[in-house]
């Protein structure tokens, strides 16, 4: 069916003017376009000015809004000069779409430097989410933004609110991310430290407080006026109504409690799924997760509280971020008479554990299948290689190769990527609370090939890093697909730890965390066909590999954009048709 003059003047309109165009089909559902240029560009995040990746003259990126079902479509352009550039739309399960996933080598290839790309996808489910860029080191560049989708028209949500908030953390460094990906590669590894600044949307306050009176002078007032781009954005809210308060964390690095001062919150969605209401005083977040809560203001309305966001399952070296729940008619200039809520010890993982322990999936959610086809084990380490610092999984660091997966695959470019696919599991005599006897370990490219329409288990296994005594958290994503959290243990995980799986009502989830020492249990079922990454969502530590490639039913995807394949050896099939 055509679209008609009308809707297509529309569209050129809107994207001439560089804004979302809106458009309706004959299914009510809807597709909204997007100009974006990637550029880099000053910018004072947290008062002290530094070099940012931004879309569009804007930092973080613009935010993206839809109703479940309607149709996203972005021209990206990229003006960085001297880099690639893709896009990630992390949630997003990109049902057909797999080419729009926007992992480099392995949905797609870079978009280089001057080139147009369009990112073309339906967002089917309603959820909190956001995007980020995945290659190098350009999510901690500052390459993300938010993308919200609202329940599809006459549906509705299983609560209610009046109005809501989006609440978008990361973390910020004063070095560029070239100086941390050159630190990364280094012998021996140059690390870059604890983050300076943590940011909501976008804006945080380095080396000053919010909150200096409480601080017996040891922190200098911030000195806000006149900048903008790092003023704290405040939440203004009337009294004795219910807020929804939508929180994802794209943090390169931290793991984050978030508390509002006097306030309960109850948690009602997790990674873009419902869960049974549960109400705590603070919350752990971990990179790559989303929430939603629902906040009452029902306290005294003459003053106001803060809102505070501090670093969980690392030392911090980095303080709080602080910004205002500010309620009507209280001046938004009058600072809380009470310090801001003190973020739980670091290393309490107990309190790390017990919130994660009370996240259900609502009634009425999908169940996990009771039987698995396949499970792969994946033991978590730290190693060397040739005295370079390595992340590996199995004892295989992964290394992306030049031609993206997806490509190589449906063309059967066999000498893209190792043949050999990974090993599923690791010795039984490896001892996860020492560190590794040999901490050698290989590079591969080697793919998990799964079943299509297959159930997969995947058991998380967290083990002692090089250094005695140490184990860290590691939240890990996968793309395409959404899975369930089965449960978690200490230790290595055993046969017997299978009687503990919630087969009843396990919260469905893209990003789960595994802590230190133990293990972490997922179910998902393989039926979306793609190349996929599943990986740890710590940017460093993925960088150097810290990650796996799953593929699925790749021979069933059609129609791939060709510009989406024109590098590496598909790049030459493209040019080359003759030739395979």
């Amino acid at each position: 069916m055509g679209l008609g003059l009308r809707h297509v003047a529309v569209v050129v309109t809107c994207w001439i003017l560089m804004l979302c165009s809106v458009f309706e089909t004959s299914y009510g559902s809807k597709t909204r376009h997007y100009k974006w240029e990637v550029e880099y560009m000053f910018w004072s995040p947290d008062c002290k000015e530094s070099i940012v990746m931004g879309i569009n003259g804007q930092f973080p990126g613009p935010t993206i809004r839809a109703r479940a079902g309607d149709t996203i479509a972005v021209e990206l352009t990229n003006k960085l000069y001297t880099e690639g550039v893709v896009i990630h739309w992390h949630g997003i399960r990109q049902l057909g779409t797999p080419w729009a996933d926007g992992t480099a080598s392995i949905s797609q290839c870079p978009i280089n430097p001057g080139e147009t790309y369009l990112y073309r996808f339906k967002v089917d489910k309603a959820g909190t989410y956001f995007y980020h860029g995945h290659l190098g080191m350009q999510r901690s560049a500052g390459l993300y933004g938010s993308l919200i989708v609202d329940v599809a028209d006459g549906e509705k949500e299983p609560f209610h609110y009046d109005g809501e908030f989006n609440l978008l953390l990361s973390d910020w460094w004063h070095r560029s991310v070239h100086e941390q990906e050159v630190g990364l590669s280094s012998r021996p590894l140059r690390w870059i430290g604890e983050p300076q600044t943590l940011l909501i949307n976008g804006r945080g306050q380095f080396n000053c407080s919010l909150a200096a009176h409480f601080s017996n002078g040891s922190a200098e007032q911030c000195k806000l006026r006149g900048n903008e781009q790092c003023a704290p954005q405040i939440l203004h809210v009337q009294p004795n109504k219910t807020y929804r308060l939508r929180i994802a964390s794209t943090t390169a690095l931290a793991s984050l409690n978030l508390a509002v001062k006097n306030h309960k919150m109850v948690v009602v969605e997790a990674d873009g799924n419902y869960v049974q209401p549960f109400e705590v005083d603070d919350m752990d977040i971990y990179s790559g997760e989303s929430y939603s809560v629902l906040l009452t203001t029902n306290q005294d309305p003459s003053y106001n509280y803060w809102i505070s966001a501090g670093v969980r399952g690392r030392k911090p070296a980095t303080p709080p971020a602080l910004t205002l729940l500010n309620y009507h008619p209280t001046s938004a200039s009058k600072i809380p008479l009470s310090p801001p809520p003190i973020t739980p010890r670091w290393d309490d993982y107990d309190h790390s554990k017990s919130f994660s322990n009370k996240i259900f999936a609502l009634m009425g959610s999908p169940k996990p299948p009771t039987n698995f086809h396949r499970r792969l084990t994946l033991l978590n380490t730290q190693n060397t290689i040739n005295g370079f610092t390595k992340w590996a999984i199995n004892n295989v660091s992964l290394t992306l190769p030049p031609t993206p997966y997806l490509g190589s695959i449906k063309y059967g470019l066999k000498d893209a990527f190792d043949q050999n696919g990974p090993p599923e599991n690791f010795s039984n005599e490896y001892d996860v609370m020492k560190p590794p006897v040999n901490a050698n370990t290989t590079l591969g490219s080697g793919v998990y090939m799964l079943g299509l329409n297959t159930t997969v288990d995947v058991i998380l296994q967290n083990a002692n890093a090089i250094r005695p005594n140490l184990s860290e958290t590691h939240p890990w994503h996968l793309h395409g697909h959404d899975f369930w959290v089965l449960g978690r243990g200490e230790g290595k995980f055993t046969k017997e730890d299978e009687k503990k799986f919630n087969l009843k009502n396990p919260p469905l989830k893209n990003t789960a965390v595994i802590f230190p020492y133990g293990w972490t249990a997922l179910r998902f079922v393989a039926d979306n066909p793609g190349a996929w990454a599943f990986h740890c969502h710590i940017e460093p530590h993925f960088h150097i590999g810290m990650g796996v490639v799953l593929a699925l039913g790749v021979e069933t995807v059609g129609n791939i954009p060709n510009q989406a394949l024109a590098c590496g050896l598909t790049g030459k099939r493209f040019m080359n048709p003759k030739q395979n």
